[in-house]
């Protein structure tokens, strides 16, 4: 077979077309298009039915307005940029962190120099407007203003009474400070190995303290115990609202004070009563919480006068060393002195913030101290009405206080466990005494010559403190509650302590 013979490849002939083929492309155009709808409403069919797809009520959302409010944020991006670049800002750093602190914001970031400070500082004051600046700037200058004028020292017109008071409480108190000088003087020429071996001999017997006798005394907590001046009676007073008085040292009940109808916060025996003063004269004082003030001689069982004026609570009263004026402390944030020879109210003082607790008198009758439940004290000048120092360091509220008989050494006891010693010749704390485990409700100096100090606390104990040094050198234990009130008698001989467990005890040196 030749190559001649074998079949060619067939010959694809060519399509004319004539005319357009527009009309031609439409219909497939069409057609596809319709196949893609068909094929898309399909699928969006299948989404709406599947939960994938939500179609709105007939919601719609202009474009020509959103496109608004972008323009709308440029352009008030643009104006709060043109008027940061016309603020001025200081260029002082300390200027500037002031400026921030006084707008309430921050003033430092992390990694921030100066000036990102000072353009923070300008962006915050594009937004809030210059002016704010100098608004908090006057209010601060304002309430500086006002806490100045708070803290100034205002005045006003006492009474005549209270001008008599002051001058004969200074006659009064200068003799008696150059007789405590002329004491000091002499006992400093005593030779110092004497002083040593009396030291030593009072610590000794102070360490030999031990429980003489222990009594019942009402059936309700004893909160309060005071010997009287001759050291024979012990007055004590209760939450039953009755006051006691016992022979001292054999605990036999004298005589029951009736009068207060609530818990009796102290009651004080008047200097020189059972010595000087007579029987009918007032010899004792007394308070209670709900405001009630008595005075009590020794020959009766009932009030031979109340005094009245205040409103709240009167926590401790004190008799003025030269028996005229008695000081009373009130819940009211002030504490008053009364004058018994006119029978009037003389000062009502206020300087605290919260309740006044306990106040005491110098020896020489020319200062009082007061401690508060703001746990601040003040000691005032009686003679010229101000307050010459300020007691600040204690952490809970002041229960107690006493001058030591030197004249310049005052004990606090507090609710924060401590008993402080402060110093008044240069108006500091001299030393803070860790004295117990709860807080302290009663402290004592010795009252003769000062030489050991005495606390008493809601751990049930008492204790006793050298001074100077400050070192303890005996535990009185054996009550049950806690120990509410401390007093020694004023020869010194016998130190009495008053319980929340009903009872008293007395304490002698064997």
């Amino acid at each position: 077979m030749s190559d001649d013979d074998e079949a060619a490849p067939p010959v694809k002939k060519s399509r004319v077309f004539y005319g357009s083929l527009e009309e031609k492309e439409r219909e497939r155009l069409s057609l596809d298009i319709a196949r893609n709808m068909a094929a898309g409403s399909d699928a969006v069919k299948a989404g709406i039915q599947a939960g994938n797809i939500n179609i709105s009520s007939g919601e719609t959302m202009e474009m020509e307005e959103r496109v608004s409010e972008r323009q709308q944020e440029a352009l008030a991006e643009f104006e709060r940029r043109r008027r940061a670049r016309q603020i001025t800002v200081s260029t002082d750093d300390a200027e500037v962190k002031a400026g921030l602190r006084a707008l309430g914001e921050p003033i430092t970031l992390f990694g921030e120099g100066p000036a990102d400070r000072r353009e923070r500082l300008r962006s915050v004051l594009s937004v809030v407007g210059p002016d704010a600046l100098k608004k908090s700037r006057k209010d601060e200058e304002r309430a500086k203003r006002s806490q100045e004028e708070c803290q100034q020292t205002w005045y006003h017109e006492g009474s005549p009474y209270l001008k008599e008071a002051r001058l004969w409480l200074a006659k009064y108190s200068l003799p008696r400070a150059m007789k405590r000088l002329e004491a000091a003087r002499a006992q400093k020429e005593v030779p110092e190995a004497t002083r040593t071996i009396r030291q030593q001999e009072l610590h000794k017997s102070l360490r030999n303290l031990n429980n003489f006798c222990s009594q019942i005394g009402d059936d309700r907590p004893i909160s309060f115990c005071h010997f009287s001046p001759d050291s024979k009676m012990l007055a004590t007073a209760s939450w039953s609202g009755l006051c006691k008085l016992w022979s001292v040292p054999d605990c036999n009940l004298i005589r029951t004070l009736r009068g207060h109808n609530t818990n009796v916060g102290a009651v004080v025996f008047r200097p020189q009563a059972g010595v000087s003063l007579d029987q009918s004269d007032v010899s004792l004082a007394s308070c209670a919480a709900d405001g009630s003030v008595k005075l009590w001689n020794l020959e009766s069982d009932e009030p031979v006068a109340d005094i009245e004026g205040h409103s709240q609570r009167v926590s401790r009263v004190s008799w003025h060393p030269s028996g005229r004026f008695l000081g009373t402390t009130c819940y009211d944030y002030s504490w008053r002195l009364w004058d018994l020879e006119v029978q009037e109210e003389i000062l009502h003082q206020e300087g605290h913030s919260k309740g006044v607790h306990d106040l005491t008198f110098h020896p020489d009758g020319s200062l009082v101290a007061t401690g508060g439940l703001d746990a601040f004290g003040r000691v005032w000048d009686l003679r010229t009405g101000r307050c010459i120092v300020f007691l600040e360091g204690h952490l809970k509220e002041i229960y107690s206080l006493h001058f030591s008989p030197n004249g310049y050494h005052l004990a606090t006891g507090s609710g924060d466990n401590t008993c402080k010693v402060w110093e008044l010749r240069n108006r500091k704390c001299l030393y803070t005494i860790p004295a117990h485990q709860n807080l302290l409700s009663a402290v004592r100096f010795q009252p003769t010559d000062g030489h050991f100090l005495l606390t008493g606390a809601y751990d049930s104990t008492a204790k006793v403190w050298t001074h100077p040094g400050w070192m303890p050198l005996k535990t009185l234990a054996g009550h049950e509650g806690k120990v509410m009130g401390v007093d020694m008698s004023p020869d010194g001989k016998l130190i009495a302590t008053s319980s929340y467990d009903r009872t008293f005890k007395l304490w002698l040196s064997e």
